[in-house]
């Protein structure tokens, strides 16, 4: 049985090639689709002028020597493919899925977006432009995801605090986006991961696709982060109220902080459950608190977003939660070994769709570390009581972030809630 187990696992994942500067990673369990992604380090801790990256993002399938943009959606659809760009601090994304055996047109037809882009005017005024506006605005008026772009910023300040959306001040140019993108676009710069193909048919495709790319680390690498904390609160009339308790730390992610999140997550393993989180059965009704964790190349962010329809249900969950986060240093026994198989079983589910593998596979086939399910598990299962609370400890005694977004005049202030 463990035997069996073991050689699932290591059908997981695949080994890294570096293929002339580029890494290429492919996974192949038989599916009737493929899924293959472009992955370039053009996140925003990149971007030399706030909004480039997203503005670069939206210039995805736009026109180049190739297909117009026009013939590039015409085209898609008469292989029934779908495709899609996406933005992190750390990565711009470009990702095509179609059926088995199509992956020629779709490896040419994305890499020509790295090696021939015209980045024309009236594309950019149009379509671009508009697109990045409507992202923006939609992204400000969520209170989650306006509270993690004012966490990232805290937390780090530049580099990973770098905002995901242009700001309508950011007055990014049609010769930045050119600026960034010639810089962006080169091998070093370069992943691709794929699913449902052959390592060496996606090798081979890339090898062609990325010939006339330029060798180099071109980009201007972003500083080593640095974990700082601070607190902010923005008055805001739409949508939940809603408290972000954060914390964060420099270097490659502890393991510890996915058994930290597994614990504290109100998440039940049965329906309809309360399930044996301390937060769960303590949180006023109409409130919620989901555990977030966030990890980069070089840092992390912890965090607990808690939201709800009153601010004084709010404030009173963000006090269960703080005191449920402090007290997790004293982990230990049935409830610690409860908090490791939640993560493990996390970190292994995650690698049922397509997503997750490529979350989990982005970082780590840039540094060339073991990108294993095999490696995940056994890093969790190392982590005993003694370092667990070493670990809480040390990112508890920092700087908490804090971000209030709602009726400020009610909302908590960090120090109101234990932080």
């Amino acid at each position: 049985m463990l035997a069996r187990r073991a050689s699932a696992f290591a059908r997981s994942f695949a080994t890294v090639v570096d293929n002339a500067g580029v890494k290429v990673a492919a996974i192949d369990n038989g599916q009737p689709t493929t899924a293959v992604t472009f992955l370039v380090k053009a996140g925003s801790r990149y971007e030399p002028k706030p909004g480039v990256a997203h503005t670069l993002k939206n210039f995805a399938f736009k026109s180049t020597a190739k297909r117009s943009a026009l013939g590039t959606v015409r085209e898609s659809e008469l292989y029934g493919g779908v495709l899609s760009a996406s933005l992190s601090r750390e990565y711009l994304a470009l990702t095509s899925e179609f059926l088995r055996g199509d992956e020629s047109f779709f490896v040419d037809l994305m890499s020509s977006f790295l090696t021939s882009s015209k980045f024309q005017r009236h594309e950019f005024q149009e379509y671009v432009l508009p697109v990045v506006a409507a992202e923006s605005t939609s992204a400000s008026q969520n209170p989650a995801t306006y509270a993690l772009e004012l966490a990232h910023s805290l937390a780090f300040r530049s580099g990973l605090g770098s905002s995901l959306f242009a700001s309508p001040h950011s007055h990014v140019s049609l010769d930045d986006v050119k600026e960034f993108a010639a810089r962006a676009f080169s091998k070093g710069n370069i992943a691709v991961l794929g699913t449902g193909i052959d390592s060496a048919a996606l090798t081979q495709l890339v090898e062609k696709a990325l010939a006339g790319v330029s060798v180099g680390n071109a980009v201007a690498e972003s500083k080593p982060s640095t974990y700082f904390g601070g607190e902010t609160r923005v008055e805001s009339h739409g949508g939940p109220q809603t408290v972000f308790i954060g914390f964060g730390a420099a270097g490659p992610m502890d393991p510890a902080l996915a058994i930290l999140s597994a614990h504290l997550s109100p998440q039940p393993s049965v329906k309809w459950s309360q399930g044996l989180s301390p937060i769960s059965a303590a949180i006023p009704q109409g409130t919620s608190v989901q555990s977030v964790l966030m990890p980069y190349s070089d840092a992390t962010l912890f965090g607990l977003l808690v939201q709800g329809s009153s601010a004084e249900g709010v404030k009173e969950a963000a006090k269960v939660a703080t005191k449920a986060l402090k007290e997790s240093t004293g982990l230990k026994g049935d409830a610690l070994k409860t908090a490791v198989a939640k993560a493990k079983f996390t970190a292994a589910s995650s690698l049922d769709g397509r997503d997750g593998i490529f979350g989990a596979l982005s970082t780590k086939v840039f540094a060339n570390s073991d990108a294993s399910i095999e490696a995940t598990l056994a890093s969790i299962d190392k982590v005993d009581a003694a370092a667990f609370s070493k670990s809480v400890a040390a990112i508890t005694k920092a700087k908490p972030t804090f971000v209030a977004i709602g009726s400020v005049q009610a909302l908590p202030f960090a120090d109101e809630v234990g932080l």
